[in-house]
């Protein structure tokens, strides 16, 4: 599950890319907060953590605020979810960054739990990770199509 603050960061990362496409300006918090519907108050933070992360760029000045400095195909929204969130498995002894062996677990490699959720996680990583920003700003059937073809059947 996503967090709200993951969805926020998508929120404005979307509404940063369609400022890019269009006029290319740099937008404040404010419009940044009017045109995503994310709450000002948790977007100071995010775009501080985007920025930090190399995603946005920003401008001081009056026509000063946030922009998007990487082309939308260039931003994984599987290494989004990373940078927001920290590890996406579902267990820590499936997590390529925070591997951490489980307690309770003698041997991984006869764990039946880790080997139901080894699938399913890896079914989510081949989707997720083959989205980017610019399939959440083209299209919506793309995005369903990948969802239906990598859907998995009833366990």
């Amino acid at each position: 599950m996503i967090t709200q603050k993951t969805k926020y960061a998508l929120k404005a990362l979307i509404a940063l890319a369609e400022e890019a496409a269009g006029d290319g300006e740099a937008l404040t918090i404010e419009q940044i907060s009017q045109r995503s519907g994310a709450p000002k108050r948790f977007l100071e933070h995010i775009l501080l953590d985007l920025k930090r992360t190399g995603y946005l760029g920003s401008r001081r000045g009056r026509s000063g605020g946030y922009l998007l400095i990487k082309a939308p195909r260039q931003v994984s929204i599987g290494e989004l979810l990373r940078e927001v969130d920290g590890p996406i498995a579902p267990l820590p002894c499936l997590s390529r960054r925070a591997y951490q062996p489980c307690d309770d677990c003698e041997d991984e490699e006869s764990c039946r739990i880790r080997r139901l959720f080894g699938q399913v996680f890896y079914a989510y990583l081949l989707l997720i990770e083959s989205l980017t920003l610019a399939d959440l700003l083209e299209s919506p059937e793309r995005i369903e199509r990948l969802a239906a073809d990598a859907a998995l059947p009833p366990v």
